[in-house]
């Protein structure tokens, strides 16, 4: 059964609609991002879920009641926000004792909880640091720990890690989840990076201009998009525009490919999606190329430590960009190859052009 429920939420700042009919639900314990780019609604629908925005129409349900009545300070919210708001005059204890002082636990139980929520977000014996003498990826755990003590019955995350370097954001995002499901804290988290909702996620709504363009777990985001638009948005932009030929077979300008989930109607114009995985480079004479075989030249040559980055261009002037092994290094710029593509690695994205 769904702890968190939004029905047909919509909200309007300045006579423009900016969340357009929202729905949705959440399981207890379940984490849901909610990825989009800058402008599209993604942090309105969480200020809305915190009681921080009231929606124009639609309702907010929580384990059965009605959020309409309750104003943020009831609804037993945590938050945690991009710019962390911690308190730089309070040191690492009571910046996280914070919250426990606004339920007046009594001292010990609040010295337990503290310390107990920092040894889970792996800042044991930080109690006593000033907040300046911490880095960043500390500073974001501080306030991660101030959001879990009060043990909140959700927890809403807006960019968590949008302050950090790459590199540091890169090494968070599985301590994030790990925590969070130690926690076992309902939770959604904003952001706009897909490389966070997927490693971060259990489910991830993808947001457009206010509606929600594709709602599933990330494994089936990256292998089935819902729409052009989503495939581009997580960073698939091999589509090639076809028509189904006959059943399992797909007409495009690159040839024509068997495609296993061509279930259109023959001559129904689809949108072939080729995932950067499905390039490997066919030897010479590829007698039994094991599947369709693409000529390309190189333009680009990108190493991206465990694999390159191959943009390459057909014959046609239809640009394509795979990853390959980086080793044996692929050909480099100005070179032609051959290029074999796994079948299982290609599926159909609903067409606009069927609507």
């Amino acid at each position: 059964m769904a702890l968190l429920n939004l029905e047909r939420v919509s909200k309007t700042f300045n006579h423009q609609p900016f969340i357009r009919e929202v729905s949705l639900s959440l399981a207890e314990g379940d984490i849901l991002c909610l990825l989009g780019p800058s402008g599209c609604g993604k942090t309105t629908l969480l200020r809305l879920i915190a009681g921080l925005e009231r929606p124009d129409s639609g309702s907010i349900t929580f384990d059965g009641r009605d959020l309409a009545p309750l104003p943020p300070h009831r609804r037993q919210f945590g938050m945690m926000f991009q710019e962390y708001a911690l308190f730089p005059h309070k040191n690492v204890f009571e910046n996280v004792a914070f919250g426990l002082e606004l339920q007046r636990l009594p001292q010990p139980e609040l010295k337990r909880r503290v310390a107990a929520t920092l040894a889970r977000v792996g800042l044991a014996g930080f109690a006593a640091r000033r907040i300046a003498e911490l880095s960043g990826g500390e500073r974001q755990r501080v306030a991660l720990a101030r959001s879990l003590a009060p043990q909140p019955r959700l927890l809403l995350l807006d960019e968590p890690m949008g302050a950090l370097d790459r590199a540091l954001r890169e090494r968070l995002m599985a301590d994030l989840q790990l925590i969070l499901k130690q926690v076992g804290v309902t939770s959604i988290m904003v952001t706009h990076d897909q490389a966070e909702a997927f490693a971060v996620a259990d489910t991830v709504a993808v947001i457009h201009d206010g509606q929600i363009a594709q709602i599933a777990p990330p494994e089936t985001l990256y292998r089935r998009p819902a729409s052009p638009l989503v495939a581009r948005f997580i960073g698939l932009h091999n589509l090639v525009a076809g028509r189904v030929v006959a059943d399992g077979a797909v007409a495009t300008p690159l040839g024509r490919f068997p495609i296993t989930d061509a279930k259109a109607a023959r001559g129904a114009p689809v949108t072939l999606l080729i995932r950067p995985e499905a390039a490997s480079i066919a030897p010479v004479g590829f007698a039994d190329p094991g599947g369709p075989v693409i000529a390309v030249r190189v333009t680009a040559r990108l190493f991206q430590g465990q694999h390159y980055l191959l943009r390459t261009t057909t014959e046609n002037g239809i640009t394509l960009i795979f990853t390959l092994p980086n080793s044996p290094p692929p050909p480099g710029p100005g070179q032609q190859v051959h290029l074999r593509l796994n079948p299982a690695a290609m599926s159909l994205v609903p067409d606009p052009r069927e609507a």
